[in-house]
């Protein structure tokens, strides 16, 4: 089985000789790879598939360059004009006249505003000022690969997020005949660890404490406080609180209109109909949640607030989602079925929920231990 791992030049020297000769793949740029002799030394080298069949080049010892220098050398030999543009169009537009015209016609003016602002951002702050200027066939992988990497330096999910994006665009540009391949796909992305962080009973009620003093400073404070305890008894998603109207509130229940996966309805508990009550005595504005300085505008993003009670209720690796995945979380322990917990959540495809499931394994093993006793009992003479 090939050996893979992504390279770097730390974790090269560390590569330890074996009594046979060995090759380390590298996951960021694909055919690139640290070839170890039984000697000790080290080399990189590179490998394509030709129409002669399988070439590996050297690109020399691994003393002697750094990874990013070798990786760079492998992408100028992967982009040579017959690899990854054979058939460039003279005709193909430009990428801001692509994304401005009927990639905007057919894709983006069909999406909610939520996602247009979102994409606009997207397009103005990194794919319009790297590519904006070039035909669609003259973007290639290698110009793909070295934006991403240098915007993985700073932000890898964003760079993840936003290049999906770019493969949408480009997917999209395929169809519409202007280029052949997607030089975005096949780029691997930026490894995530799965995090399904959750709140404790004991988290819950110093989080409880820390609203309550939170409340007590401004107006505006209490009403950052109630979103924040809105999160937390109906598992909303954080703009879909803060961006509540009175219009989709309808007694015991919320009638969503933009929620992420489109509209939904959302039931409310006794202590989220209090809240929801409470502001409704003392809002005169279209939102449940207005800007104290401006009630025709929401209250303001609730993160900064955020940072502020988690740390004096000493949850500060918990994030405002995670506030979601602890209703989630304790359903599944309350033994609710997951496909009501996804229900619950507005998950579009049940298969989100699944990664509530090994939640509930502890009460499981509880349970097990339970029935197995008393069938020890019954056993017994």
């Amino acid at each position: 089985m090939a050996r893979q791992q992504r390279l770097t030049d730390a974790g090269i020297a560390r590569l330890k000789p074996e009594a046979r000769e060995y090759t380390v793949w590298d996951t960021r740029v694909p055919g690139l790879g640290v070839r170890v002799r039984p000697s000790g030394s080290r080399t990189y080298l590179h490998q394509r598939s030709t129409p002669a069949g399988v070439k590996r080049v050297s690109l020399g010892p691994t003393a002697l360059r750094s990874v990013e220098d070798a990786r760079r050398a492998c992408l100028e030999i992967a982009a040579s004009p017959d690899e990854t543009m054979p058939s460039a169009r003279s005709n193909a537009p430009l990428f801001r006249h692509f994304v401005a015209g009927p990639w905007k016609t057919a894709c983006y003016d069909r999406w909610k505003p939520s996602s247009q602002a979102r994409t606009r951002s997207v397009l103005n702050r990194q794919l319009l000022p790297a590519f904006g200027a070039l035909r669609l066939d003259r973007i290639s992988r290698l110009m793909v690969v070295r934006w991403f990497d240098a915007y993985s330096r700073t932000a890898p999910a964003g760079a993840n997020r936003v290049l999906d994006d770019l493969r949408q665009i480009l997917n999209h540009a395929i169809a519409c005949g202007h280029i052949d391949t997607n030089p975005a796909c096949a780029i691997p992305r930026n490894r995530a660890p799965a995090r399904t962080r959750f709140l404790s009973r004991e988290e819950v009620r110093r989080l409880h404490q820390a609203l309550d003093r939170h409340a007590q400073r401004s107006e505006s404070a209490r009403q950052q406080a109630d979103i924040i305890r809105l999160l937390l008894l109906t598992g909303c998603r954080k703009n879909e609180i803060v961006r509540l109207r009175w219009q989709e509130v309808d007694g015991d229940h919320l009638n969503l209109k933009d929620s992420k996966t489109g509209p939904r309805r959302v039931l409310l508990n006794v202590r989220a109909r209090a809240i929801i009550e409470r502001r409704n005595d003392q809002s005169a504005s279209d939102w449940v949640f207005p800007s104290v300085r401006n009630p025709a505008i929401p209250q303001g993003d609730v993160t900064r607030p955020w940072f502020l009670v988690r740390r004096e209720a000493s949850i500060e690796d918990v994030r405002l989602h995670d506030l979601r995945h602890t209703v989630a979380s304790h359903a599944v322990m309350q033994g609710v079925p997951l496909p009501i917990v996804a229900k619950v959540l507005g998950h579009r495809n049940p298969r989100m929920t699944l990664r509530y499931a090994h939640i509930g394994d502890s009460e499981i093993q509880a349970a097990a231990e339970r029935v197995g006793l008393r069938i020890a009992q019954l056993l017994s003479p």
